[in-house]
C-alpha cells in the first residue's frame, strides 16, 4: 500500500510539472523578441545563451520579451549575478515594445529591493494612489513587504509569479514579497537588461484559465 502510495504521488508531481511550458528552451531564444535602446549592438551582444542559460551584459539598456501575451499564470524565473549585485528586472503584463522603460509592472531585481513593483511607463496599480500629470512621479514603486531573502551574487534566486486577472502575487526563494492589483489583464513578460550582468534560467510557465 505505501509503496502504491508514493508511486500516485509521484505520478501527481509528474503530472503538475508537464503542465508547465518552458519559455526558455536552453538552447537559443526562440519565442522571444528583443528591444535594445541603441541599436547599433548586436541582439548577441547583449542577450546571449551560454551554458544553458540566458547571459546579460547589462549594456545597453533594454529587455526580451515574448512573442506572447499571457493573461493568467504562474512563472518561475531562477536568475542570479555573474559580476557582483547589479540592477535588473523582471517585467509583468507588459503593454508595449518601445523604450527601455516601457508600460509594465516590474518586479524588481535590483539586489537589496528584489520583489518592489515598478510602475513603468504609466502603469498602475490599485494599491497604489498617484498624481496625475507631472507631478506623477516617472518610476513609483509599491516596496515589497517582506525581509530580502537574497542568496549572494554568484548563487541561483527564484523568483514564483502568479498573475490572476491582474492580481499579481511575487515570490522570493519561496516567501511572498509582495502583491499588487492591475487594471491591465494581460501583457507579455520581459527580462530586463539594466546595467549589471546577470543569467537567467530554468523560465517556465503555467498558464490558466
Amino acid at each position: 500500500m505505501k509503496a502504491r502510495t508514493l508511486f500516485f504521488a509521484a505520478a501527481v508531481l509528474l503530472l503538475a510539472a508537464s503542465c508547465k511550458t518552458r519559455l526558455f528552451n536552453g538552447k537559443d531564444l526562440t519565442g522571444w523578441g528583443c528591444l535594445l535602446q541603441d541599436e547599433t549592438y548586436a541582439v548577441k551582444e547583449v542577450f546571449s545563451v551560454q551554458d544553458g542559460c540566458i547571459s546579460v551584459s547589462g549594456q545597453p539598456f533594454g529587455f526580451l520579451y515574448t512573442e506572447k501575451v499571457f493573461r493568467n499564470y504562474e512563472l518561475d524565473v531562477e536568475w542570479r549575478w555573474t559580476d557582483g549585485p547589479a540592477n535588473s528586472g523582471i517585467f509583468l503584463i507588459l503593454q508595449e515594445i518601445k523604450n527601455p522603460f516601457p508600460k509594465a509592472v516590474e518586479c524588481q531585481l535590483k539586489a537589496g529591493n528584489v520583489g518592489d513593483f515598478v510602475l513603468l511607463g504609466g502603469s498602475e496599480l490599485e494599491e497604489v494612489e498617484l498624481p496625475s500629470g507631472l507631478l506623477r512621479p516617472r518610476f513609483p514603486v509599491k516596496p515589497k513587504t517582506a525581509e530580502t531573502n537574497e542568496m549572494p551574487a554568484g548563487e541561483w534566486n527564484k523568483v514564483h509569479a502568479v498573475v490572476n486577472e491582474g492580481k499579481i502575487q511575487v515570490y522570493l526563494n519561496g516567501v511572498l514579497m509582495n502583491e499588487g492589483t492591475s487594471p491591465v489583464k494581460e501583457g507579455r513578460i520581459a527580462l530586463q537588461s539594466e546595467g549589471g550582468k546577470l543569467a537567467f534560467r530554468n523560465i517556465t510557465i503555467k498558464e490558466k484559465k
